[in-house]
């Protein structure tokens, strides 16, 4: 089983936070409205050349209750003691999601908040590492807040690729999946595993905007890869907890896998990753092979 090692923190580029807090609020709202149209809302849409995509200011500020100025001056990032009364009104008006919603009210509160440091490096506990061990035939791995890879059992090694290989700082979902054309031919929907990378990235990102190492990490991949830089500037948040995920593997093929994602409680910027096969299924006797092969299952080698 890997050693726990997060992140080493890269260069810099321009010693540039991921984003100022106050200019990221009314990126992170206008491109909200502009993926709603006056119909998805309920208003109508006068006119037949709108010179904003989307939804006007004014048909938010309408659908959310608030003046137009007050609107204004919250996208400047001038706004202050905002209500949360007032954030629900703007959430269910722009119809955001659960991650989305909470990431506007971080960046709200990021405008008037001293400096926060990151989360320190944290340590993959003995028992968790050997519960990893444990869990025979079953793919299962660690995660830290910067999408870094921190411990993990053969299985996942076997599954993803002999991470014990890597330096430390490569162990890492976002440079493995936009840096390694070995991952985008073994996630056959790469763009949804690209997007959901992204997205979580964004939703620490808007916990933590001082944070270096992030900082580092986005720095790093805007400048070697064109998706991300794109992904990046959708602006969209979310948090992939469980779901499918299909896979082409180099020895097995095309194998589909349910995964789900814990946050441990005593450490919630942690998460555990499991990923399962249906008994009797062919991605169980896929998993089940790679387990005889062992160290010899090298998904990215």
């Amino acid at each position: 089983m890997g050693d726990q090692l997060g992140t080493e923190e890269a260069a810099d580029p321009g010693g540039e936070r991921p984003f100022d807090p106050r200019a990221e609020l009314g990126k992170f709202l206008r491109s909200r409205r502009a993926r709603l149209r006056p119909e998805d809302v309920g208003l109508p849409a006068f006119g037949r050349y709108r010179r904003v995509p989307g939804l006007r200011r004014e048909e938010l500020a309408q659908l959310a209750g608030v003046s137009v100025a007050y609107l204004t001056r919250l996208e400047q990032g001038r706004g202050s003691n905002v209500s949360a009364e007032v954030l629900d009104a703007i959430a269910r008006a722009l119809r955001l999601t659960d991650a989305e919603h909470e990431h506007l009210t971080h960046l709200v509160k990021c405008q008037h908040r001293k400096k926060h440091s990151p989360p320190r490096q944290e340590q993959v506990r003995a028992t968790l590492r050997e519960m990893l061990a444990s869990l025979e035939g079953v793919p299962a791995y660690v995660t830290g807040p910067r999408s870094d890879i921190q411990a993990w059992n053969p299985m996942a090694a076997a599954l993803f690729g002999d991470w014990d290989r890597l330096p430390s700082r490569e162990r890492n979902w976002a440079r493995l999946v936009f840096l390694q054309p070995d991952y985008r031919r073994l996630f056959v929907d790469w763009e949804s595993k690209a997007a959901n990378i992204v997205g979580a990235m964004r939703l620490y990102a808007g916990c933590y905007p001082d944070d270096p190492q992030l900082s580092a990490l986005v720095g790093e991949l805007s400048v070697k890869s064109e998706a991300f830089r794109r992904l990046w500037a959708r602006h969209d948040v979310k948090e992939k907890n469980h779901g499918a995920q299909r896979l082409h593997h180099p020895l097995v093929g095309d194998l589909t896998l349910s995964f789900e994602s814990f946050r441990l409680p005593d450490d919630p910027e942690q998460s555990l990753t499991v990923y399962n096969a249906p008994p009797g299924s062919t991605a169980a006797e896929s998993l089940r092979l790679l387990a005889s092969w062992g160290a010899d299952a090298i998904a990215t080698g």
